[in-house]
């Protein structure tokens, strides 16, 4: 009785105990590459402190902004970012900074500039802000002095939302 060898390169189950793994590295290599490439995304872009893995931010805005019972209404009006007052003691002469932040590309994040109205109450910015509404944007609305801090966040596709406090007073 004969038996017949076959070629190493010829046997499946070769091809299986080295292929497979040898695809998984290219696999690993090439998600790495595109995460390296692509890193911008869910970073926090406010002032933190690390300690033993714990991020903390300073919230001190935040609740300065809910003892002052302030909100507002951020809405988009002629490709121009409005802002005006709903309830809290504004300062009317003062400029405002908004943070309009994107989603899923840093890239795309905005400062704009909001200056008071002349004949009516509020602000509205300087450039326009021609934002897409395939996506969510978060805002953050803050005076020059930095002694508060509003935020939201505008679902797509829609025009106008509230900023409010993060902290509310207890």
């Amino acid at each position: 009785m004969k038996t017949r060898t076959n070629k190493a390169y010829r046997e499946p189950m070769v091809w299986l105990v080295f292929g497979l793994p040898a695809m998984v590295v290219v696999a690993g290599i090439a998600t790495l590459v595109i995460a390296i490439q692509h890193r911008d995304g869910g970073e926090v872009t406010d002032q933190v402190q690390r300690t033993a893995q714990i991020q903390q931010t300073d919230l001190g805005p935040d609740a300065r902004a809910g003892a002052m019972g302030l909100r507002v209404l951020l809405r988009e009006r002629e490709g121009r970012i409005e802002v005006l007052p709903m309830a809290g003691n504004f300062p009317q002469k003062q400029s405002l900074r908004l943070m309009a932040e994107h989603p899923t590309d840093r890239t795309q994040d905005r400062v704009l500039v909001l200056l008071p109205q002349a004949h009516a109450q509020g602000w509205l910015s300087k450039e326009t802000f021609e934002a897409t509404r395939q996506h969510a944007w978060k805002f953050s609305l803050i005076p020059g002095n930095e002694q508060w801090r509003l935020r939201g966040r505008m679902p797509k596709e829609q025009s106008a939302v509230v900023l409010l406090p993060a902290v509310e007073p207890e």
